[in-house]
């Protein structure tokens, strides 16, 4: 069953355009050849981190969000995870907005 997903993830500051540019194909390619479908990456840019992590006062912030089967969650995730480069990484399941209008519409009704 295929889900809806968001990852946000932050590389090291002192990365160049052109490293960052590999990093965000790498991570394409990877939920791509798992089955991921829907691919929609932006490239936050550098911005400030709201506390210090591993000495990095600023973060690249990459955000992917796709459509997959929930199995290559964790394989990602343990990638990125043993990533230098990568310094945070947040994968979070969306609920679409069809299932939140018609919870909506039940709860008018029953009141």
């Amino acid at each position: 069953m295929t889900v809806i997903y968001e990852t946000m993830y932050i590389l090291r500051p002192e990365l160049g355009d052109e490293q960052v540019a590999q990093i965000i194909a790498k991570y394409e390619n990877f939920i791509c050849e798992a089955g991921a479908e829907d691919i929609t990456i932006q490239n936050r840019g550098k911005r400030r981190l709201a506390y210090e992590i591993n000495n990095h006062r600023d973060g690249i912030y990459i955000q992917m969000n796709y459509t997959a089967p929930g199995s290559i969650i964790a394989p990602m995730e343990r990638n990125m995870r043993l990533s230098e480069e990568v310094i945070r990484y947040l994968t979070l399941k969306q609920e679409p907005i069809e299932s939140i209008v018609q919870e909506e519409e039940i709860t008018a009704t029953a009141v």
